[in-house]
């Protein structure tokens, strides 16, 4: 086995799997942005979710808006449901694992807020409740998703943004996934900040 001609080829399929998303995400991806921007600048806050390498997405997106990304700026509201151990647990075992998320939406989000929702399938049955409950709160959603977008893809309404790697590969679609969180935080300091560039 050729490993350095293995690891070549996951750099090549990356770098090709992010060329071939620009050309349909970028226009939504600025959507996703103004979206985010203006709910931050009204008060508002953004949840986000995932399974596993989606739950450290969702921890990574909210660490760049509390904490900073590139650029020195107050904090912004930003809460990952996937950190919270006791509420986890509880749930997940006093009800079921598919309302982990959805109870904290309730909890958590009113109108108005945005759900940052992560599925590399866009069949994770967690986050599809935690989107059903953000509807029933009136609030937006942006999903995160591959593999054509699953059945997040078919439920999410016209308010909402489906960000959707044209993708089948789980590695592939995380890969990504990372890119795009990165264009969102750096969008919202560009607008926040009022960065030109």
């Amino acid at each position: 086995m050729d490993l350095i001609a293995r690891v070549a080829k996951h750099f090549e399929d990356s770098a090709q799997t992010k060329l071939d998303a620009v050309e349909v995400l970028a226009a939504p991806i600025a959507g996703a942005i103004e979206m985010m921007t203006n709910c931050l600048l009204g008060g508002g806050k953004i949840l986000a979710c995932g399974n596993g390498g989606s739950a450290g997405d969702s921890q990574h997106f909210a660490a760049e808006l509390i904490g900073r990304f590139e650029a020195e700026r107050q904090e912004l509201a930003a809460i990952a449901l996937t950190t919270d151990t006791s509420i986890l647990t509880a749930v997940g075992n006093d009800y079921s694992f598919n309302q982990i998320f959805s109870r904290q939406v309730r909890g958590l989000g009113h109108a108005g807020d945005v759900l940052l929702a992560i599925s590399t399938s866009g069949n994770s049955g967690n986050v599809i409740e935690a989107i059903r409950a953000a509807h029933e709160a009136d609030m937006r959603v942006v999903a995160l998703t591959g593999k054509g977008g699953g059945q997040i893809g078919e439920m999410l309404n016209d308010e909402d943004i489906h960000l959707c790697v044209p993708a089948d590969r789980t590695a592939r679609i995380q890969e990504t996934h990372l890119v795009v969180i990165h264009c969102l935080c750096d969008g919202i300091d560009a607008l926040l900040l009022g960065v030109e560039e």
